[in-house]
């Protein structure tokens, strides 16, 4: 780290610790050239992801609206909305995408659900999806139904006393 005052082009770390929830590094640095104490802070840098919504506009990815979407779905159910949405912002920024619709999100949103709480899941889709009728809204439950047959039942063993 180049100096501030002398513009010497290193300098030494005296300390380090961190700083806003662990998001970033304050460090107090000293230039071995002219003796002057200075402090840095170090902050991961991420790329932001643009979402490109139905409508053809772009946005970048609001952490918060998602939640917001994942909070009304999950109302008074045994799910929490934050856990969704961090899982969801992290799954998008370890990707290669820049630009993600959000139709892709809102899938990447169902999927957790659907594994977590069949209620929030209806409940998302519902919205998300935009059920024109009942007979759409029926077609998504039956789906549900019909997965939820195939899925391997998990059975208690059962021990006796021989």
């Amino acid at each position: 780290m180049r100096c501030p005052v002398c513009n010497f082009a290193d300098s030494r770390v005296l300390d380090s610790r961190p700083v806003e929830e662990g998001n970033s590094i304050k460090r107090r640095r000293e230039c071995p050239s002219c003796g002057k104490r200075f402090t840095t802070y170090e902050v991961i840098d991420t790329v932001p992801i643009t979402v490109i919504k139905r409508g053809g506009n772009r946005e970048f990815f609001d952490k918060h609206k998602l939640k917001l979407g994942i909070e009304r779905a999950c109302q008074k159910r045994p799910v929490d909305p934050e856990e969704i949405a961090n899982a969801v912002e992290s799954d998008l920024q370890n990707s290669i995408v820049t630009e993600i619709t959000s139709t892709d999100i809102g899938e990447m949103v169902l999927d957790r659900l659907r594994s977590v709480d069949i209620v929030s899941y209806i409940r998302f889709a519902s919205v998300y999806r935009e059920f024109r009728d009942i007979d759409s809204f029926m077609a998504e439950i039956k789906s549900l139904s019909r997965m939820k047959k195939r899925a391997p039942r998990k059975t208690a063993e059962v021990q006796t006393d021989d």
